[in-house]
């Protein structure tokens, strides 16, 4: 079961960055929230064995520093 999570999560991960397809339009900072949310989602998923808090935890942590990294 945790494995079928994390495949989903992932996947939403996944779904979600490629969604952004036209970067022209965002700033650096943007890009890099946007990329460090999804990087920090999936990190988190990761490290709590696809715990939900822990993917919510992570994207909002990697957002914030991607976004202070594109400052």
């Amino acid at each position: 079961m945790k494995t079928k999570s994390m495949w989903a999560i992932t996947f939403a991960l996944m779904l979600l960055v490629s969604g952004c397809s036209t970067w022209d339009g965002m700033s650096k900072r943007e890009r890099s929230a946007t990329t460090g949310a999804a990087v920090g989602g999936v990190a988190g998923a990761v490290l709590t064995n696809g715990g939900v808090l822990g993917t919510i935890g992570g994207a909002a942590a990697g957002g914030v520093i991607g976004d202070q990294l594109g400052k």
